[in-house]
């Protein structure tokens, strides 16, 4: 959705972002919605040609879920239109030699199911997903040999259901053994992380707080994966608020993943939090840590720069953990 528009055509249902977009402009920076963004749908092949100028040997994209499924169980039907639009992106990059690494999930689930069950608030949300990843792995796995299952999660997490600034605007893992035996392809996540860097290195309370920070962005999503558990700070801090796995979901979860792709963006200050108001619990304060891009926003009027922490992922140090099949894949935004 994010580029193809085309989101009221071709046999398309809506998603939670359509709704939020169309309902509260308001919390879009420039009041604006997908209906047609750049407008990828209908200028397929002049942007793949973009990218093969721009010696691309590769194209990343997401797959709409409501364009395969308009309204997201599979036994309410498939959409052949929306089909063969993948299908024909799929034939203009083979034809221009871009391998595609394709995202089965960016935030855009069916409003359907979000007005149903409440989306990815309730396990429900695990069949229907289920059934759409299979629908993909065997309509374009003889085509698709990088997946990537969620994208971020994170983000859609803190913005969607703490801040209420993407959709579905609230406040306050499995993988698919046909895909890799039948088709050699591999599956894996896109997590999203900064790196933190104590407020004071002198104190401990602060290098206690950037461990917490990277359990609470990084470590929620990458420990169930790695150990089939979450992060013990996670565990100590939030009690029965966290949900728990059963023996058998943890054993489902351990090493369920062939790379992990990790989008960087930059580099925080972690200071210990000790005002956390015990009647107002919420995500952004759950991690008993504040953090911040400068270091003038804990004292006025300072020279100091943002920080610079991406030697800590780049050398490969002990700030980040992983298993050793892990295939880091990093983007860098700056």
């Amino acid at each position: 959705m994010k580029v193809e528009g085309a989101a009221n055509q071709y046999c398309r249902g809506p998603s939670i972002w359509d709704r939020f977009a169309h309902e509260f402009p308001e919390r879009i920076a420039d009041g604006s919605n997908g209906d047609v963004a750049l407008d990828h749908y209908h200028r397929l092949e002049e942007d793949i040609v973009r990218m093969k100028y721009m010696n691309l040997d590769a194209y990343r994209f997401s797959i709409s879920w409501t364009r395969i499924i308009p309204f997201g169980p599979i036994k309410t039907g498939v959409n052949e239109q929306g089909v063969k639009f993948y299908h024909d992106l799929l034939d203009l990059l083979e034809k221009h030699g871009l391998e595609p690494y394709v995202t089965i999930w960016h935030w855009d689930t069916p409003q359907a199911l979000e007005a149903e069950y409440g989306g990815f608030l309730s396990r429900n949300i695990l069949k229907d997903f289920e059934d759409y990843c299979d629908f993909l792995f065997k309509e374009y796995g003889h085509r698709i040999k990088r997946w990537i299952t969620l994208n971020e999660p994170m983000v859609h997490i803190q913005r969607g259901y703490d801040e209420g600034l993407f959709a579905p605007g609230r406040c306050s893992v499995w993988v698919n053994t046909f895909a890799q035996a039948e088709q050699q392809g591999v599956v894996g996540i896109t997590l999203v992380t900064f790196m933190y860097l104590p407020y004071d290195s002198n104190s401990t309370a602060d290098i206690d707080a950037v461990q917490r920070s990277l359990d609470f962005n990084y470590g929620w999503f990458l420990d169930p994966i790695t150990f089939g558990r979450y992060p013990r700070n996670m565990v100590n801090l939030l009690g029965s608020r966290l949900p728990t796995f059963t023996q058998q979901e943890s054993d489902m979860l351990k090493n369920t993943y062939d790379f992990i792709g990790l989008n960087y963006y930059t580099t925080y200050y972690s200071k210990n939090n000790t005002n956390v108001d015990p009647l107002h619990l919420r995500f952004g304060s759950d991690s008993h840590a504040i953090t911040t891009r400068t270091y003038s926003e804990f004292v006025t009027a300072s020279n100091r720069w943002v920080p610079s922490g991406s030697f800590c992922i780049l050398t490969g140090s002990d700030c980040f953990w992983s298993t050793p099949k892990t295939h880091m894949e990093i983007t860098i935004f700056t």
